[in-house]
């Protein structure tokens, strides 16, 4: 497990993630194409809650937005969600048509590259119609009789949402231990299937969370469930066939900053427990042999230091920021595990951060990243020597596959491009050379000669430089009559790659220009830049965007009149912060399930991640702090004065973002802005954070805003 997979699992943010970056192709909307003189926009009552905290007197007229209970907070969501309705109703006949053209370039009918386990090949596909993926396997050869494991689309009946969340096979192959979530809440059930027979087991364990592992005897599963704030706080050990009451609980993680998980090393030979902050953590580690021992912690927590330690025959290799802000590798004899016999392998770099790695039998692989660009150093551990993987273009990004064999030579990642589709690829790392097994195929004749790809850079006021990936249609004219897209997330360290997407296309091929903010607090320029974009530094996430802005308008890529901006989550503070700032500069805003409601949200720990995230933005309960969010935070800092257009989305379950952050943002916005044009909130009464489920959902949710888009520019076809 490479460090990256690691904190999305103990974290259960960002998002990590992929969905931030591939859902919010979104864009733009405007007042004068639309007829709206007879559509009334709903506006929420005020009813003031005054705080004064620290002497400072702060009136919250929208606060009873909160109440998810009361029937008038669900009246008001349901006649926003009416009001977008009618403001877009005369689109709806281009909202099939775009629905059409996005599904037209996807192979429904579809199938993953298998990856062999022991003596299985598993894999996932798809069917045109359906809208979840079926998890299938064959034994001993692709040739053999498909085995259905699991078919989403099946469990899924009956629910206008459905998310699996863990997958995991038993060592002898024979069991499937697997949990879903019907609410979008991201709380899960644990279900444990008998693949030979093909029934359910009795076994069933509600209120779990991200992590479960099996030990090896195949009885014995240690698992985590949620607080209140939804947070994984327990560790727990049941026996197949045992009554869930009965399990025992293994650990207890008090501190409510600390993120519990569970995970089996790659060599199957340890079970490992972690506990971890934005910005320490703790792991211990248990025989997968000898389920019933103790874990051993590896190092007692300290505060600032995050360590990731991975097996490797009689030792571990430990990923570790100690004295290292880039992170180190060091190593260690499981016997004399304590950290005074750690031994470095890979010295710090001030220039390159190394970001996970990857242990097999015979070989070392580690993920790196310099200048922004990531990196595959291959170390052949039976002679120490060293090479680094060829990537065919300048701007690229990849994704390590799980590479779950710990004897192969083969390792799997996935690669892709602004330009080039994501495409699946083994590298042999004994004789150096590539094979590719699957790019996904855009249907309907992508060219990617057709498109150009950049990256550019803006000066901020302290002289750094900013990155900006981009990508459009060869032809284009820096003229600044150009619709631009730029999007950005800039926190947890997350880091904005220039990834592929075929529905992107629909805006391109309008003349769109897409672009990628890599602000700082991301970490596409290592620890350092995301340090320079959190706590007492956030506010230079902002003025990055800014001056981003600025610059793409100022080379011709585009203009104030067509710029628009676009975030996601932490995102969403992001873009809700910069167009308090800077209205002028933007011609609409999207933000999807935004954190605009900052210092609120911060300010109650009873709410899901709060505690967790004072490492983020600071405890409110210092005053510092406390002035310096209040300073940003979009909710407290809404002016009166004229806005962009704003399209506003929400999930009602979400337990990341609360749904009222958006509707109080909304409701207030309503109240205060002095312009005319159009705002827009669209709450999903059936979803949670991370927005529809199914596949053919989720496009017509972006055809909708696809054609928020092309209306605004009186795009008709």
């Amino acid at each position: 497990m490479n460090k990256r997979r690691f904190n999305i699992l103990f974290r259960n943010h960002v998002i990590t993630v992929w969905w931030l970056f591939l859902f919010p192709i979104l864009l733009f909307q405007s007042s004068e194409c639309q007829n709206i003189e007879n559509i009334t926009p709903p506006i929420a009552k005020i009813i003031p809650k005054v705080d004064s905290m620290y002497e400072d007197i702060r009136i919250d007229n929208y606060f009873w937005l909160r109440e998810r209970d009361n029937p008038e907070v669900i009246e008001y969501l349901h006649a926003e969600n009416e009001y977008t309705k009618a403001m877009m109703e005369h689109t709806e006949k281009l909202q099939e048509k775009l629905y059409e053209e996005l599904l037209s370039r996807i192979k429904e009918t579809d199938m993953s590259v298998p990856e062999k386990i022991d003596d299985y090949y598993y894999y996932t596909r798809t069917e045109e119609d359906k809208q979840y993926p079926i998890y299938c396997r064959k034994k001993e050869s692709l040739d053999s009789q498909e085995e259905i494991l699991l078919d989403l689309n099946l469990l899924s009946v009956g629910y206008n949402f459905f998310n699996l969340g863990l997958y995991k096979i038993s060592p002898n192959h024979q069991l499937l231990l697997y949990s879903i979530d019907t609410t979008g809440s991201e709380v899960y059930t644990l279900y444990i299937k008998n693949l030979d027979t093909g029934k359910m087991l009795a076994d069933i364990i509600s209120n779990t969370g991200y992590s479960a592992a099996w030990a090896n005897d195949n009885n014995t599963i240690f698992y985590t469930i949620v607080d209140k704030a939804k947070r994984a706080y327990k560790l727990y050990r049941h026996t197949l066939g045992s009554d869930a009451d009965d399990d025992i609980e293994i650990y207890h993680e008090k501190d409510e900053k600390f993120w519990l998980n569970i995970y089996k090393s790659k060599s199957r030979d340890y079970l490992l427990m972690g506990s971890s902050t934005h910005i320490t953590s703790e792991i211990a580690y248990l025989d997968a042999n000898n389920p019933i021992s103790r874990f051993k912690i590896l190092h007692p927590r300290q505060t600032g230091m995050k360590y990731y330690p991975y097996h490797y025959g009689d030792k571990f290799f430990i990923l570790i920021n100690d004295n290292a802000e880039n992170f180190k590798l060091m190593e260690t004899f499981i016997v004399t595990s304590s950290k005074e016999n750690w031994k470095e392998v890979i010295q710090h770099r001030d220039s390159v951060e190394i970001e996970g790695i990857d242990v097999f039998k015979d070989y070392l692989v580690v993920y790196e990243r310099e200048k922004g660009l990531e990196k595959i150093r291959i170390t052949d551990l039976r002679n120490n020597e060293i090479h680094y993987v060829d990537f065919p273009e300048p701007v690229y990004t990849f994704r390590a596959g799980r590479n779950r064999n710990y004897d192969s030579n083969l390792l799997r990642y996935t690669y892709m491009s602004l330009v080039t589709p994501k495409s699946v690829f083994d590298y042999n790392m004994s004789t150096n050379i590539q094979e590719l097994k699957k790019q996904y195929e855009v249907l309907g004749g992508y060219e990617p000669s057709n498109y150009q790809s950049e990256r550019i850079f803006a000066h901020a006021e302290d002289s750094s430089m900013i990155p900006i990936s981009l990508v459009y249609r060869k032809g284009i004219v820096k003229d600044g009559n150009n619709p631009l897209l730029l999007y950005g997330y800039g926190a947890y360290g997350e880091n904005m790659e220039p990834y592929f997407s075929s529905n992107r296309l629909s805006l391109l091929n309008r003349g769109l220009i897409f672009a990628l903010a890599h602000v700082r607090g991301g970490g596409e320029m290592g620890q350092f830049w995301y340090n320079q974009g959190k706590l007492l530094n956030k506010k230079n996430t902002f003025s990055d965007f800014i001056v981003c802005s600025e610059h793409l308008i100022n080379e011709g890529y585009t203009s104030r009149d067509k710029l628009v901006i676009s975030g996601g989550s932490a995102g969403g503070l992001l873009i809700g912060a910069v167009t308090n700032m800077r209205p002028d500069l933007f011609k609409a805003v999207i933000a999807d399930v935004p954190f605009v409601d900052v210092l609120n949200t911060i300010l109650d720990p009873s709410l899901p991640l709060t505690v967790i995230e004072y490492e983020e933005w600071g405890d409110p309960k210092e005053k510092e702090y406390y002035d310096y969010i209040k300073s940003y935070s979009p909710y407290d800092n809404v002016e009166a004065q004229d806005y962009p257009n704003i399209l506003i989305n929400a999930g009602f379950y979400d337990t990341r973002v609360s749904y009222w952050e958006a509707a109080k943002w909304t409701a207030k916005l309503r109240a205060m802005k002095t312009d005319n044009n159009i705002l827009l909130l669209k709450t999903n009464m059936g979803a949670g954070h991370m927005g529809y489920s199914g596949r053919y959902d989720y496009l017509n949710d972006l055809a909708f805003k696809y054609v928020f888009i092309l209306d605004l520019f009186g795009i008709e076809d």
